[in-house]
């Protein structure tokens, strides 16, 4: 059967989700605060960029299936399944924010004593929360609706930045923390579209469900942190970290994905959730050494990496022109939330250098991230080209798929000195040398021009 569904934030999940329910035929009213975002939602602007929404997101407001709204009484009346997509940013101590999620709860609450709500309702946890965030949420609903029939269902999203549609389609896998019969059933038949080709719906208790966002992402960036340090390991010994990767990945007790060396993670989960993980953990006297290990190793290879160009430089770089690819955290998306790219390229400008930076997709993400800091010395450009003119070095961040195969005369021709330090391992070691170019990359021997 068909659902009314309440999406409560409007944010990348938010989007996300409540798109891809209206593609299958439910009615979804997507809420959120932001009356400048709303309407332009409504005018059939989608508000982030990500491969495949755009056309599900035009479709679905032409059919009249999701709607959008700043009334959140619109959704809390109407809907059956409300679900919380708000923000949960790392607070000061690097715990998870519930503010939102919190405040949330409470207004729902008060909105069903207030309009004599009767019928039963599901509040979902769309959003990455620690473990005890649904009886936090159930004891706010509570507090403003004692009366109120309803209960609290975590379902963490797994969704891929650059991959979202596809992955909330086609997933992996369903999980659902909720130990209510009535729940769990409605939570099957709310999914049942997507998982016809058998993948599974878990049904787990609210708190291991919570626990299984953040373990998924902390063992995913755990992954990548080891082929970073390891990176470091092969440079010295003169090993080649991408002739590893192969060989490991190619043991199905590891596999292949998230083994790929480089400037360090970034975005708006892994780092997050790391330090999330970590401090929940913490706040009940368990020290997960590994995770805390995993977010200092990420550090350290952001800024291995920048040291290995100041090195290069003797140190000094005041008058030094760098031109930057890539800003968002990776590619196919235009998030710059905790990128890579910001360390490098403040590094750079605190050591007196001047920056051209390109982006498919972030340069405004950067603009906003800067403001007027370093206008003198930051500029952005239209294109990868016209970005590398008269430049030093080349600095690739982003492993934009428009970068793999570049005009290397082109390049050369128009830099000042043809020196490229690529973040990503995009190019084959000995080609590079052999097209003139100073080559540096991660976990690999460099080359010097041919």
């Amino acid at each position: 059967m068909a659902y009314t569904i309440g999406i409560i934030g409007t944010g990348y999940v938010g989007l996300v989700t409540g798109t891809c329910f209206a593609e299958t035929g439910n009615t979804v009213i997507c809420v959120d605060i932001d009356a400048k975002k709303v309407e332009k939602l409504r005018s059939g602007v989608v508000t982030i960029y990500e491969p495949g929404l755009e056309y599900l997101f035009e479709r679905n407001i032409r059919e009249k299936r999701l709607h959008f709204t700043t009334n959140l009484e619109e959704a809390v009346e109407r809907a059956q399944i409300l679900f919380l997509c708000l923000p949960t940013p790392p607070d000061e101590d690097g715990s998870a924010d519930l503010k939102h999620v919190l405040g949330a709860a409470r207004t729902i609450g008060s909105i069903i004593t207030e309009k004599h709500i009767t019928d039963f309702k599901i509040i979902v946890n769309k959003s990455t929360v620690p473990v005890g965030t649904s009886d936090r949420v159930r004891e706010k609903i509570l507090e403003t609706a004692p009366e109120a029939h309803f209960d609290v269902v975590s379902n963490p999203e797994f969704l891929r930045e650059g991959f979202a549609v596809e992955d909330f389609m086609k997933p992996d896998r369903i999980v659902v923390g909720t130990s209510n019969p009535q729940s769990s059933e409605l939570m099957r038949d709310l999914y049942e579209p997507f998982t016809r080709s058998g993948n599974p719906i878990y049904v787990l208790d609210t708190k291991s469900a919570e626990i299984a966002k953040y373990a998924a992402n902390a063992f995913l960036a755990m992954r990548i942190s080891f082929m970073n340090e390891l990176s470091g390991y092969c440079e010295t010994v003169g090993a080649d970290i991408e002739s590893v990767r192969m060989a490991i990945g190619a043991d199905n007790r590891i596999g292949k994905r998230f083994l790929f060396a480089g400037v360090g993670y970034g975005g708006s989960c892994f780092p997050k959730d790391v330090r999330a993980l970590k401090t929940s953990a913490q706040q009940v006297g368990i020290n997960l050494a590994l995770v805390q290990a995993t977010e200092e190793a990420n550090f350290h290879q952001t800024n291995r990496f920048v040291e290995r160009i100041l090195a290069r430089f003797q140190g000094t770089l005041s008058g030094k022109h760098f031109a930057v690819w890539g800003i968002a955290f990776k590619p196919n998306t235009d998030d710059t939330r905790e990128a890579p790219a910001f360390i490098v390229i403040d590094r750079l400008l605190e050591a007196g250098a001047s920056v051209s930076a390109y982006d498919p997709e972030a340069v405004e993400g950067a603009k906003h991230y800067y403001g007027n800091r370093f206008a003198d010395r930051l500029s952005y450009a239209e294109g990868m080209y016209e970005c590398v003119k008269g430049s030093d070095a080349l600095i690739i961040v982003t492993e934009w798929s428009e970068f793999r195969k570049p005009d290397t005369k082109r390049l050369t021709a128009d830099m000042k000195q043809p020196i490229i330090f690529d973040g990503r391992n995009l190019f084959d070691v000995q080609k590079m040398g052999d097209a003139g170019f100073e080559y540096h990359s991660i976990g690999r021997a460099s080359a010097q021009p041919a």
